[in-house]
């Protein structure tokens, strides 16, 4: 998996907790699916900002899924003011999913 961001460490703990947010339609993690793109986090301040995406820009579970992304971040960083932002400027793709995803997906 390829996340880009402004703190190692604070990433660390978010992938770690949104690996709990599961695609209901392929059955596999946010972070192993390859969706999250971008975390950054502000400093002095409480936010964090995600860049992710979706399999695809008409993913009828789209909703569903970057507000569990927002809830469970909100969750593990109770303080932080949490923004998730879709974008499809870098189009998802199987090459994206971790080899953990592709061992439980047997692709």
């Amino acid at each position: 998996m390829n996340v880009t961001t402004n703190n190692d460490l604070q990433c660390t703990i978010a992938l770690a907790a949104l690996e709990n947010v599961i695609d209901p339609e392929i059955g596999l993690n946010v972070v192993d699916l390859g969706l999250i793109y971008r975390i950054d986090f502000d400093a002095p301040g409480p936010g964090i900002s995600v860049l992710m995406t979706l399999t695809t820009p008409f993913c009828p579970m789209g909703d569903a899924i970057t507000s569990a992304v927002e809830q469970v971040l909100q969750e593990t960083f109770a303080a932080a003011r949490i923004t998730v932002k879709l974008s499809f400027d870098q189009p998802w793709s199987h090459d994206r999913i971790s080899d953990n995803g592709k061992k439980f997906l047997n692709s």
